[in-house]
């Protein structure tokens, strides 16, 4: 029973942080919260994903850094990264996802950033899948380098129970 409630600890801790680090939606349902992931489904707009806050960034008062890879069935979207960035970038700046050996360029508004294209999420996740953590690499508005770095633990788990809750295959509690 002990190893089950250090099991059991871990995801109450994260749970609130990770609600607190999503953009509030009124109808979330939590699918499960797995490692340093959570996962959630919205009926309106449906979407389903997993997301996570980081473990190491800069701090930063004026919002919540994340990453979520999600699922829009509504617009065909499938496996979609989304970060929101710890701080405001560089208009000119490159933000740089690095995962594993893998690097690749995203693309970036002031503060959110994305895969250029579907084949790119794919290939995120697929080195997600396989590596222990994940950093976005970029440089502030005022040219002062920062990353965020994420852990992946349950990373996979938490990115396969959003897919089924929005595949309609996983019953509703």
């Amino acid at each position: 029973m002990r190893g089950r409630a250090l099991m059991i600890a871990p995801a109450l801790l994260i749970a609130p942080a990770l609600l607190t680090a999503m953009p509030a939606q009124a109808a979330r349902e939590t699918i499960g919260v797995h490692g340093r992931w959570g996962a959630f489904r919205d009926d309106a707009p449906r979407r389903c994903f997993a997301i996570s806050r980081p473990v190491r960034s800069p701090r930063s008062r004026a919002w919540r850094p994340f990453l979520s890879i999600a699922r829009w069935p509504g617009t065909g979207a499938r496996g979609q990264l989304h970060v929101r960035l710890s701080r405001a970038v560089d208009r000119r700046a490159r933000v740089t996802l690095a995962v594993g050996e893998r690097r690749f360029a995203l693309l970036a508004g002031p503060t959110d950033a994305w895969a250029p294209d579907a084949a790119t999420d794919r290939a995120i996740i697929a080195a997600m899948r396989t590596a222990r953590s994940l950093s976005i690499e970029s440089v502030t508005a005022t040219g002062v380098p920062f990353a965020d770095v994420y852990a992946l633990d349950g990373a996979a788990t938490a990115i396969d129970a959003a897919v089924l809750a929005c595949s309609g295959s996983v019953a509703r509690s």
